[in-house]
């Protein structure tokens, strides 16, 4: 999927009028049939099938919150057929609204600024509920997940809990992640796809726990390993492209210990400074030393930029490319500069001096990053609700997923 893209300078792009904040909308009976129908080719493709727990305590015209984990674009094609006709509103990334602002808004998507504090997000979700009264999809993840495990979710999730007061959905996928891998650059495999829709919580098990408790549940939920669930129920992918762009997780190699220097190309994953390599088999598992299971490796590269940081020896810095989001009508690209990471946050500056941008550790507990991201590149996205700078690296290997990973242990030390 692409997006509108426009080039503009730093300071014409400063200048463009803000787009209104408007109400959600109940989506019609014909956009979810819509959706429900536009989806029926791919769910069919990979047999996707789904099981109800529960789901008889709520009744049809009872307005609920229905959390997802979020694997895939796919996974809205699936909320849209296992809730059917329920109306519901979807909250989205606010860049998924650019170039295409009312068919969003009527199919009940409400825009939201990944990773950025956004009340007036819970203030839309009251109103969806309450006054339009439809069900609300939320992926607390926010993003999708890099190593096929779960991202973390935010404290505040029980909070919103207690202030809704309505029932909970959850709906978890099986087989979405190995169907369409963010790594994979959007190279499907023909993998089965099934999903569990939960009763999870009445109103009355929200009022009678404790916001703890209710994260808790939460968390245990939202625990699960896509690479353990292909390999204990041996599903094999075979496409001869299952390891291409591996390094965008793999980035650093155990051997050597360089960064940027792995390479993921059809079965294989090596590293070009040391020529050590690995294989992804059919079943999910590495061959090769020192790992045989992604989610290991991932934790491990964890665990050394902890390491980096505890010593006060954490620091990114690559030339990006920059585009700047201020409204719905197009993605601006306002030129080049430089993003910095380290223990202080992030500072971008660019456009021949005119921009610095400098954002705390404290500001979010985890990063909007992104592979390929519309089809333009690998980015990592800073900024607040006024304005959103996304950043795409140059000429420096696989930062992405190290820097989400600095974001969220750095925030856990300002806590």
């Amino acid at each position: 999927m692409k997006t509108v893209v426009k080039e503009l300078s730093y300071e014409k792009v400063l200048n463009i009028k803000k787009g209104k904040a408007q109400k959600p909308v109940k989506p019609a009976l014909f956009w979810r049939w819509l959706m429900k129908t536009l989806g029926k080719g791919e769910l069919k493709s990979c047999n996707f099938t789904w099981n109800s727990v529960g789901m008889e305590n709520l009744d049809k015209n009872t307005p609920c919150l229905i959390l997802m984990n979020h694997s895939c674009f796919m996974d809205l094609e699936i909320a849209e057929t296992v809730m059917y006709p329920r109306p519901m509103n979807i909250i989205c990334t606010s860049d998924g609204f650019v170039g295409k602002n009312w068919l969003m808004r009527h199919i009940g998507c409400i825009p939201t600024n990944k990773f950025v504090a956004d009340f007036v997000m819970l203030k839309n979700m009251k109103y969806a509920l309450e006054t339009l009264h439809s069900s609300v999809l939320m992926y607390p993840e926010a993003s999708y997940s890099f190593d096929g495990t779960a991202t973390p979710l935010p404290d505040t999730l029980g909070k919103c809990l207690k202030l809704l007061n309505v029932p909970v959905i959850m709906i978890r996928t099986y087989g979405a992640f190995a169907h369409d891998p963010l790594y994979n650059n959007l190279q499907k495999r023909k993998v089965n796809v099934k999903a569990d829709v939960k009763y999870l919580l009445s109103p009355q098990d929200i009022q009678s726990k404790y916001v703890d408790e209710l994260n808790q549940i939460l968390k245990t939920e939202f625990t699960f390993d896509n690479w353990k669930y292909q390999q204990e129920n041996n599903i094999k992918i075979t496409e001869p492209f299952r390891a291409d762009y591996l390094n965008r997780v793999l980035y650093k190699c155990p051997c050597c210990k360089t960064e940027g220097k792995m390479i993921g190309q059809g079965t294989d994953l090596f590293c070009t400074a040391c020529g050590e390599k690995w294989s992804l088999n059919e079943s999910g598992f590495l061959e090769g030393k020192c790992f045989t299971h992604v989610p290991d490796w991932y934790n491990w590269q964890r665990s050394e930029v902890c390491t980096e940081i505890s010593n006060g020896l954490y620091e990114t810095k690559c030339d990006v490319d920059i585009y700047m989001m201020v409204n719905t009508k197009a993605i601006y690209k306002v030129g080049e500069g430089t993003l910095i990471h380290n223990k202080d946050g992030f500072k971008l500056t660019g456009c021949e001096g005119k921009l610095n941008y400098t954002q705390k550790p404290k500001a979010s507990y985890s990063l909007y990053s992104d592979y390929y991201w519309y089809e333009i590149g690998d980015m990592i996205c800073i900024g607040d609700m006024k304005t959103l700078y996304y950043c795409f690296p140059k000429g420096k290997g696989d930062v992405v997923a190290k820097a989400r990973i600095a974001t969220e242990e750095l925030f856990k030390i300002c806590i």
